[in-house]
């Protein structure tokens, strides 16, 4: 083509298309060493793809199924008659007062928490006329929820316990458990064994080889217990034999770490989830506690935890909570400089205030009892189906969870033939049960026990 016909146009597109080759070229060149500059420091070999969260993969599948009758077992949070969540009434109130004061603001708090909070805490837990509360031999840091707790303690440990005999260093604990132990400890390295405690015969308590194994236990070693409502399996010790498990620990020498989720919402009486964890203290341990207000107070997603440090009575206890103390504050800076305020002064009302705090009470008496009368009907419903198999268990177990002793095969033929959605260890939330669903979902077992016998 003749220069003189070559339009604009076109020479616009060739030096569009000369600098689009500049720019590519200097993609692909090389650095000064002749080699191409790695596209991701984190290539698949150095951080591979994590395997998707079983609960939070779970809820996802049930969300996305649109038949009518599914069935949500799996979530850990509680649910009214209704398969509503439940604000609780006592937390509305607290709710409206906190958000009506004039003073209210959204300033940091103190490294280690609500001080009103944290001592209120301190009083639920351990008991108002506790001798630890007397002596002053405990310190107390706000947290987010109980994982944190769970964190905040298991990291102390892992950067100060020092064991005279260093295979106590490893945290024991039940097996099964909650998932989220494993992988709280384990990222702080921290070893991790175990100690039996269901029994898969009776669907009850292993209490002969949860004895046996802390009896066995390398002398001094951290011995993780759940206080009430055992998660996953909903089996707890009698008092007999937290009191026995207690006799062999302080022979042992071994150091207590209390999870403690679901006070209160376990029995509907406080003082008696917290019973173990008193007795312990009254036997004159040192011990750490983590606490836990997600379930109590329906405070999910406000994230309001408790973590204690109890000394063992002795003339040098209040120095040692306040080194103990200080530590534990520089660990907090750290990790999360300062905790979140609002589900904390949410349950600082409550737990301040007389009149709330009986209103409270009343509330975990409605939760814990609705959970009761859906065990008692689930069982009735079983048995009137004549389903093989004992379902004792059912009612015998206590809180949130039941593990229903169902295998893996009728978990997973029940969400595929009825949407009932489940852990694929048999575990169901009671809470998921209510007077719309418990028919079927007795129905829907009774049918896949029958089919797998």
């Amino acid at each position: 083509m003749p220069a003189a016909n070559i339009t604009k146009t076109q020479i616009s597109k060739q030096h569009a298309n000369d600098r689009l080759g500049q720019i590519q070229g200097h993609m692909g060149s090389s650095d000064t060493n002749g080699s191409a500059p790695p596209s991701t420091a984190f290539p698949p070999d150095v951080v591979s793809q994590a395997p998707e969260d079983p609960l939070f993969g779970l809820m996802a599948a049930y969300k996305k199924d649109t038949d009518s009758k599914k069935v949500d077992l799996g979530i850990g949070a509680y649910r009214d008659n209704n398969a509503k969540p439940w604000v609780l009434p006592v937390v509305k109130q607290a709710d409206d007062r906190l958000r009506s004061d004039p003073d209210l603001n959204h300033e940091y708090l103190p490294i280690g928490g609500l001080a009103e909070f944290t001592a209120a805490s301190q009083k639920l837990i351990l008991g108002k006329n506790s001798p630890a509360l007397s002596d002053k031999r405990v310190v107390s840091l706000q947290t987010v929820s109980g994982t944190g707790a769970v964190h905040l303690g298991s990291l102390f440990l892992s950067k100060f316990y020092n064991p005279s005999n260093a295979d106590a260093k490893a945290i024991y604990v039940s097996s099964p458990t909650w998932a989220n132990h494993n992988q709280i400890i384990t990222n702080v390295h921290l070893p991790m064994k175990s100690y039996p405690y269901f029994s898969k015969e009776t669907k009850g308590l292993d209490f002969d080889g949860m004895y046996g194994a802390i009896e066995q236990a390398p002398s001094g070693s951290v011995i993780l217990l759940h206080a009430c409502a055992h998660n996953p399996t909903g089996v707890d010790p009698t008092q007999d034999q937290w009191k026995k498990i207690a006799k062999v620990m302080r022979e042992k020498k071994h150091f207590p770490f209390f999870d403690c989720a679901y006070q209160g919402f376990a029995s509907g009486s406080l003082a008696t989830d917290a019973w173990a964890i008193n007795h312990f203290v009254e036997q004159g341990f040192e011990l750490m506690i983590a606490q836990s207000y997600a379930k109590n107070f329906g405070l999910y997603g406000e994230r309001a935890g408790c973590f204690h440090f109890v000394a063992a009575p002795s003339s040098s206890a209040q120095d040692e909570v306040a080194r103990v103390g200080s530590q534990l504050a520089i660990l907090q800076r750290s990790e999360i400089s300062n905790p979140p305020a609002y589900g904390a002064r949410i349950a600082s009302l409550i737990l301040n205030d007389e009149k709330l705090f009986a209103q409270w009470e009343e509330d975990l008496r409605t939760m814990s009892g609705r959970i009761k009368d859906m065990r008692k009907a689930l069982k009735e419903n079983l048995d009137k189906l004549q389903t093989p198999g004992n379902w004792d268990h059912i009612t015998a177990q206590i809180g949130m969870f039941s593990f229903t002793g169902l295998n893996e095969q009728q978990v997973q033929k029940l969400r595929e033939q009825s949407h009932v959605y489940m852990t694929k260890n048999g575990r169901i939330s009671m809470a998921g049960l209510n007077t719309g669903n418990v028919e079927y979902f007795a129905k829907a077992v009774d049918g896949v026990v029958r089919e797998t016998q």
